[in-house]
């Protein structure tokens, strides 16, 4: 029902900055939770970050809070999620998720949709 697309990674150095980009497609866009999950080489999946269907709300996971900031614009379809003081740490492919279920949950399972993420990869 709805079809997600991350852009926005690349290269840089530890310090750097970068905006990630999730375009989705999908009437019903503005009533769904969004997220940012990340995957690092060898490691599990873990949560980054998620927002409400209105933006009111937002949490962060603690490896990433005062750093990270999630945001979105219905009217345009797309969320972001700007990266400040970024650590070698942070590098992993980073997706976008959505769900209509769910408000407050920080568990991939319970996101039916995915994008095919992103390349973030950090130098020291």
């Amino acid at each position: 029902q709805v079809q997600l697309v991350e852009s926005g990674g690349g290269l840089v150095q530890a310090g750097d900055s970068l905006r990630l980009s999730c375009a989705a497609s999908g009437r019903t866009f503005s009533s769904y939770t969004m997220a940012w999950f990340r995957q690092a080489p060898g490691k599990e999946r873990e949560f980054v970050a998620r927002i409400s269907w209105s933006g009111a709300s937002t949490y962060y996971a603690d490896s990433v809070k005062g750093r990270f900031t999630i945001s979105r614009d219905n009217a345009k379809n797309t969320v972001y999620l700007q990266m400040n003081s970024l650590k070698p740490e942070d590098t992993a492919v980073y997706y976008c998720a959505a769900s209509q279920y769910v408000s407050t949950s920080s568990s991939g399972r319970n996101y039916p949709y995915w994008g095919q993420g992103t390349q973030v990869t950090v130098s020291s």
